[in-house]
């Protein structure tokens, strides 16, 4: 007996390793979601071997039978080769618990993965909280990182653990890792060569020497693993080459670091994205003030998106791409969003609450990008600010009413990330406290709104 289930452990194991490398399935978004968001489900598949490969894909809800099929097709891949097979679906009559399951059979073999899916009773997109953060390792401005830099880079790897247990507590399952290099030799624009680059890196890369001086040795690795074990879902922040920088050089340096995190990292089931780091003016056109240099910024960062996604899809197919730009100037950028987004999987931005004088309300901005990822069947979710500037420009945490305000305010957003968590938010139970005491105030402060929600929606069903 004892043999018999050595056997049929080995052979899940086998198979699950098999699976993890072959096929993957992408929610967007994952998670919690209200009834009035359309699920967007993605199949991946890459076929490994050196003949061409036929795949019978099928997409389940609930449960595997006839009745539940969302999608059943045959995918020829050439060798070497991947391809994603792709069904957005209306969720006004699913509330409830559910799992989505892909069934991928090949030449007699079967491979399956299951993922979890909530979907609420709403009479607006939002689910009104804060479903993830960014989580920057070393905030790139002593200025700003004034109050949380030197404590971050006292953290070790079991205490990185710790920060995403601790978010976690706070229904935050969604982390974006910031960046993973970092540039401190950039100056000015487009100023970086891709190969006598100077930047450091966050983990043990092989593609350039430097090294960010911090005490963890991996937090990539920390962070992944650990959101392995939470089931949460992690944002790899491909960057930092250089900021704004969308140019050919930066989009060959984005390749190289996008594929060795994939082959360190892309094992881990939390692996869910990859976000550019280098972020955008609402306008995309760098503000430039030349009309030819202000079209050259607007062609270099649609073509860096259709190739970089291209590429990431090769190795990593139906995986989300994400960019967070400004909500400033968004008109100007108008005959640009339409095609960008045919290439970007998640629009995330932010600034909504800060718009300048003689723009837009921060709400007009929000709705006129709303429709442009609608019309490009693109996803749109809003990088929360809860931080404040200090007259010096160092930042220290929003209060939660302010945060709360917004939440309730912008209510068309599927899902809402916040900046960041580190050094704005502490668990008072965490081994380190990253910046000031008031980090904790916010953090209970934010436990205690996300009872009271959940105690208005238990009462509303």
């Amino acid at each position: 007996m004892k043999n018999i289930l050595l056997f049929c452990f080995t052979l899940l194991c086998t198979l699950g390793v098999q699976a993890g490398d072959l096929i993957d399935l992408i929610l967007i978004p994952p998670g919690k979601i209200t009834n009035k968001v359309k699920l967007d489900i993605r199949g991946g598949i890459v076929n490994k071997s050196s003949v061409e490969q036929t795949y019978q894909v099928s997409l389940y809800w609930g449960k595997e039978k006839v009745s539940a099929l969302l999608c059943d097709t045959m995918l020829n891949i050439a060798a070497g080769k991947s391809d994603v097979v792709k069904v957005v679906i209306p969720t006004a009559d699913k509330v409830g618990k559910h799992k989505v399951i892909l069934k991928v059979t090949e030449s007699g073999n079967v491979y399956r993965k299951v993922n979890s899916i909530e979907v609420i009773q709403s009479d607006i997109r939002s689910i009104q909280q804060i479903s993830g953060a960014w989580a920057g390792i070393y905030h790139w401005s002593e200025t700003e990182g004034k109050h949380w830099n030197q404590d971050i880079k006292k953290m070790t790897d079991n205490q990185w653990r710790e920060l995403v247990r601790s978010m976690n507590k706070l229904d935050m399952n969604m982390m974006v890792i910031q960046e993973v290099f970092r540039n401190e030799q950039y100056v000015g624009k487009h100023s970086t060569n891709v190969d006598n680059y100077q930047g450091k890196a966050f983990y043990p890369s092989k593609l350039y020497p430097g090294r960010m001086d911090i005490a963890a040795k991996d937090p990539i690795e920390a962070i992944l693993s650990e959101a392995d074990k939470q089931g949460m879902n992690v944002l790899m922040g491909v960057g930092m080459f250089a900021w704004f920088d969308f140019t050919p050089e930066s989009l060959e340096w984005h390749k190289r670091v996008a594929k060795e995190l994939w082959d360190m990292y892309g094992h881990h089931e939390s692996f869910y994205a990859f976000y550019v780091s280098e972020e955008s003016g609402g306008g995309l056109d760098n503000w430039e003030q030349l009309p030819e240099i202000r079209k050259k910024r607007k062609d270099d960062i649609v073509n860096f998106f259709k190739e970089f996604k291209a590429y990431c899809n090769s190795f990593a197919p139906g995986k989300p791409v994400m960019l967070a730009t400004n909500s400033f100037e968004v008109p100007n950028g108008m005959d640009t969003y339409p095609e960008l987004l045919n290439y970007l999987d998640i629009l995330c931005p932010f600034g909504f609450a800060r718009m300048p004088e003689g723009d837009l309300t921060g709400k007009q901005a929000a709705d006129m990008l709303q429709k442009a990822c609608d019309d490009a069947n693109a996803h749109f979710w809003f990088d929360l600010e809860v931080f404040l500037f200090n007259p010096d420009n160092s930042l220290y945490p929003r209060p939660v009413e302010e945060i709360i305000r917004d939440l309730n305010l912008f209510d068309n957003f599927e899902k809402i990330l916040c900046y960041q968590f580190p050094g704005v938010f502490n668990d008072p139970k965490m081994s380190i406290r990253i910046g000031e005491a008031r980090t904790i105030d916010l953090f209970n402060g934010y436990m205690k709104y996300l009872k009271e929600l959940k105690y208005r929606n238990k009462k509303r069903k």
